[in-house]
């Protein structure tokens, strides 16, 4: 009898530690929402994240019965090994991990655990690899191609031309050119406020030709009886009106970056790359671009500088007369 209360007594006091630490989890998205107001899908990769880790917590002890202050060095290492076993990448494993520092700075600081493990882990090495992006001249394909299909004046023509326009012309997120709202458009200064990551407000030039796109646009919009949403009078929408979605707004990118080889198996983002890299070609200011682009950080922009590097350094081996000579 006495054994039998024990077992119960465990089975109790697992049930409330895992519960506890579900718990701490969902403070900290919540926290995430509200605090730092991250998109749902940011918000949705730090709860799959913390799943993982949490399943191989279990593995890891033998036992449901662990806390988040039990957690240390040598199991946050085991993680990223188990994450290796899974078959992620080092840049996949040290996204993962960089959740999970995020995670216990909040626990920690919230004096929900002694310490924090993560000081002591460094993030596995990973490549650097350059974006995806096209050249001017076979960009000029993609937009040769959206021209002529936009020239039939239909809805999805002419409107798959300005998602071109904007994302190209203004080096905006899918997320941006998603949510922006009819009135978002600054026609006489040539500008579009965006909000980007973080809920952070910018605003961003807009080209002659995404403007020109723009009123072609706005004449087929018309015929629609357009259906304002909690976000207000949606910039882009389908043919009954309601907001045109990510995923249609990717399709139409991809369909469109078909007409060129170098487009093929490219996502909407590489317009936005484009724009970075070609702005650094032709010689814009790297803070400029930074700004331009909506990035907290500088290192993130320098990413491009590889690009227009490799670039030069092609250019001068072709031209240059003595460049080969050891």
């Amino acid at each position: 009898m006495g054994s039998r209360r024990r077992r119960g007594s465990r089975r109790r006091k697992s049930a409330e530690r895992t519960v506890s630490a579900q718990d701490h989890v969902d403070d900290f998205l919540k926290h995430l929402a509200d605090e730092r107001q991250l998109s749902p899908a940011t918000l949705s990769a730090y709860r799959r994240d913390l799943r993982q880790l949490s399943t191989f917590l279990a593995e890891y002890t033998g036992s449901d019965a662990w806390a988040w202050e039990d957690v240390d060095r040598l199991a946050l290492r085991g993680f990223l090994g188990w994450c290796h076993r899974q078959g992620n990448a080092r840049r996949s494993a040290a996204r993962k991990l960089s959740a999970v520092r995020t995670f216990f700075r909040f626990l920690h600081l919230d004096g929900r655990v002694s310490s924090d493990p993560t000081r002591a882990i460094r993030a596995p090495r990973g490549e650097r690899r350059l974006p995806g992006h096209l050249a001017s001249p076979e960009l000029g394909v993609v937009f040769e191609a959206a021209e002529s299909a936009a020239a039939d004046n239909g809805l999805q023509g002419v409107r798959d031309l300005l998602v071109l326009e904007l994302l190209y012309g203004s080096g905006l997120r899918l997320s941006e050119l998603h949510a922006i709202n009819i009135g978002g458009i600054d026609r006489s200064e040539r500008l579009v406020r965006v909000v980007g990551k973080g809920r952070k407000e910018r605003i961003v030039p807009v080209t002659g030709r995404a403007l020109v796109a723009l009123g072609r646009y706005e004449m087929r919009r018309a015929e629609v009886r357009v259906l304002p949403d909690d976000s207000g009078d949606p910039l882009l929408v389908n043919a009954r009106g309601g907001r045109l979605s990510r995923r249609s707004i990717q399709t139409a990118v991809k369909r469109c970056l078909e007409a060129s080889a170098a487009g093929q198996g490219l996502s909407a983002h590489a317009l936005r790359h484009s724009f970075a890299t070609h702005l650094l070609e032709g010689g814009a200011d790297l803070m400029a671009v930074k700004e331009l682009l909506g990035h907290v950080s500088l290192s993130t922009t320098q990413i491009y500088t590889h690009t227009t590097k490799e670039r030069l350094l092609r250019v001068y081996r072709e031209a240059h007369p003595r460049s080969g000579e050891s």
